[in-house]
């Protein structure tokens, strides 16, 4: 869109650009077309756009995807795009902060992508909702000022370095693709805009984000002082620096991203934190009839296919939302997909809701006893032959797992999942996929 047409739309809105809401509007059609094509669109994609304002960006997506969601937070900007876009089945304009729009809604969508012109005041605001792990994109471009892009790849003794860098380093990795003059906005910033490509991480080693994050706030709470002084008690800290190769007096902004997971990896004291599972594990294997007749490994039953016992649990909140977990990539089975709750396999000798307890307990850091039986499932390939009992419980409070098993965790409505069942079941790990479908038919026959 040209600046004479943007002027336009916004006469005709009523709308007079807001400083405090970071409006400024992009007027060159080449840029916009530069910036989508970042995305890399494909026809199964949907695109989330925040910030559309005129639609400067959105024209170069509309007509190239699945489905394109506007999220606006001026009305008389969202009902111009309603009108704009009312012919379009594809094209959803939500009027709504982007600060408070629920992510969980888009999993339903997958495979998704982020477009953003964002806001200099909310920005980084708007970031953290979007973009924190968990998130269902593939792929993010986003347009902030140059000051704010810059700190987002920065290193180790750069000026931009700081906070910011290392959250968004440890979850995707960053790099500027364009720079823009504000001669192409109207009205015309002050300061020059970038434009980021982020692209989701893989490469890392597991660890405990929550940790993670209250480590960086700590170190850089007080930049100035020595992380030793800030950190937790540490009885090991000279030679924790040695195999950092940092002197004792480091402070958090001499640390790069690989230093600062190893700290995160040292004070990580959950018991299951080093690895997902033992292939030396030894379970009961079973005949047709659920009933002992051995005894193996984990490697050599899953390698044999032999039958054996396993349980699932479905934990849910007061407001009846599933928590999933994201499985570790190091899984030996279903890696970096959705599963239940929590799930696990009987240890020889033991009996089904001993395990669901100790499951619970392992792998959520829940304590509960009154666990709901639901249904046994017979063994099928998509079970991995294994025998399981399902199991349901309410839970309202912390939770705490293992980086090696669980990559993160996520509450979702059950119309969320309904649809992304649908749309996209690949997502998730074939077991909990049955053991869902066997819940809701048991529910709905009660």
């Amino acid at each position: 869109m040209t600046e004479r047409e943007i002027r336009q739309v916004l006469h005709l809105t009523g709308v007079m650009p807001s400083r405090q809401l970071g409006q400024n509007f992009l007027t060159d059609a080449a840029t916009a077309r530069s910036i989508v094509d970042h995305l890399d669109l494909s026809e199964q994609d949907t695109v989330v756009e925040v910030g559309p304002g005129t639609g400067a960006l959105t024209q170069h997506v509309v007509g190239r995807v699945k489905h394109v969601i506007l999220v606006e937070f001026d009305s008389r900007l969202a009902a111009a795009l309603k009108e704009k876009f009312s012919t379009r089945s594809d094209v959803e304009v939500i009027h709504q902060d982007a600060v408070e729009f629920d992510v969980r809604r888009l999993f339903a969508h997958r495979p998704v992508k982020f477009l953003g012109n964002l806001p200099y005041a909310s920005g980084g605001a708007i970031m953290k909702n979007f973009l924190s792990v968990p998130h269902p994109f593939e792929r993010a471009v986003i347009m902030l000022q140059k000051e704010v892009i810059d700190r987002l790849g920065a290193q180790p003794g750069h000026a931009d370095y700081g906070l910011l860098s290392l959250r968004v380093q440890s979850a995707w990795h960053a790099s500027i693709v364009m720079q823009v003059p504000p001669d192409v906005f109207y009205p015309m910033p002050q300061v020059d805009s970038s434009v980021a490509l982020l692209i989701p991480r893989v490469d890392l080693p597991a660890f405990d984000r929550r940790l993670f994050d209250e480590l960086l706030r700590r170190g850089f709470g007080q930049r100035r002082k020595q992380l030793h002084k800030l950190l937790p008690p540490c009885e090991d800290w000279k030679e924790l620096t040695g195999k950092m190769g940092v002197p004792t007096t480091v402070r958090a902004e001499e640390l790069d991203l690989a230093q600062w997971l190893t700290l995160t990896h040292h004070f990580d004291d959950h018991p299951l934190k080093e690895i997902p599972q033992k292939g030396s594990e030894i379970f009961d294997v079973v005949d047709e009839e659920d009933r002992v007749i051995g005894q193996a490994t984990r490697a050599e039953i899953h390698a044999q296919k032999k039958r054996h016992r396993a349980v699932h649990i479905l934990v849910f909140n007061k407001r009846k939302d599933l928590l999933l977990q994201l499985r570790s990539r190091w899984k030996d089975v279903h890696p970096s997909t959705w599963d239940s709750s929590a799930a696990g396999h009987l240890d020889s000798g033991e009996d089904y809701h001993a395990c669901a307890v100790r499951e619970l307990q392992e792998e959520l850091g829940i304590e509960k006893e009154n666990l709901v039986e639901i249904a046994k499932l017979e063994p099928c390939e998509a079970t991995g032959w294994e025998f399981v009992m399902l199991y349901a419980v309410q839970y309202q409070g912390t939770l705490r797992y293992p980086c090696s098993e669980i990559d993160s965790v996520q509450w979702f409505p059950l119309e969320i999942l309904e649809k992304w069942i649908q749309n996209s079941p690949t997502d998730f790990a074939t077991g909990f996929l049955l053991c869902w479908d066997r819940f809701r038919q048991t529910i709905s026959e009660t």
